[in-house]
């Protein structure tokens, strides 16, 4: 895996702009630590980490072409709020373009924007190297998840959550508030306070 990890990484460095490659390298590194804290396959998690915004710097209509072209199913939410596509199509594209065939891996790039409920390991450590990983400076309570991502995984996940729900609602992004993000944090936060 590690010579595929490689080839990924260079063909990504000509496709992302430098901020989105940075992040993306930030990620998979992030995701390697993660699951080297919770026993889970390191390199699993990396590639996972490296192709989760395989497709984000597509333009948006193309994106939605590209969705409708390969039977992708997209949510109003989704069509209306384009940045969101890029988790769907980045699973499809990381299957037919780069070869990827887990579907664990998968469904953490699937997942990693608006969570699900019920998440396996996986999906949990993509979910949160995406929000804390070294390159990210703005999100609210940063440090404070950073920390609680490597004690509790899933309270870190209810709080990262709570602050991306919050942060929608009071930057009047409502409208853009993905159902399945609010479901997940209703589940999470209930497995987290049983």
């Amino acid at each position: 895996m590690d010579g595929q990890l490689h080839s990924i990484e260079k063909e990504l460095k000509k496709e992302l702009d430098k901020s989105r490659y940075e992040h993306t390298i930030g990620v998979m590194y992030t995701a390697g630590c993660l699951a080297m804290r919770y026993g889970y396959d390191m390199k699993k998690a990396m590639l996972a980490g490296l192709l989760h915004d395989c497709a984000k710097n597509i333009p948006s209509d193309k994106k939605i072409k590209m969705c409708k072209k390969n039977h992708i199913k997209l949510s109003r939410i989704e069509t209306e709020n384009p940045y969101l596509i890029h988790a769907k199509l980045g699973a499809f594209l990381a299957k037919e373009k780069y070869g990827v065939e887990d579907e664990e891996i998968l469904h953490a790039i699937r997942v990693h924007t608006t969570g699900a409920p019920a998440m396996n390991l996986l999906d949990k450590i993509i979910f949160l190297a995406d929000y804390i990983e070294p390159n990210r400076t703005k999100a609210q309570n940063l440090p404070q998840i950073r920390h609680i991502a490597f004690e509790d995984i899933d309270k870190a996940v209810v709080k990262t959550l709570e602050d991306t729900l919050g942060y929608l609602k009071d930057s009047r992004k409502r409208d853009s508030i993905d159902p399945i993000t609010l479901q997940t944090y209703e589940y999470y936060k209930e497995v987290h306070n049983e």
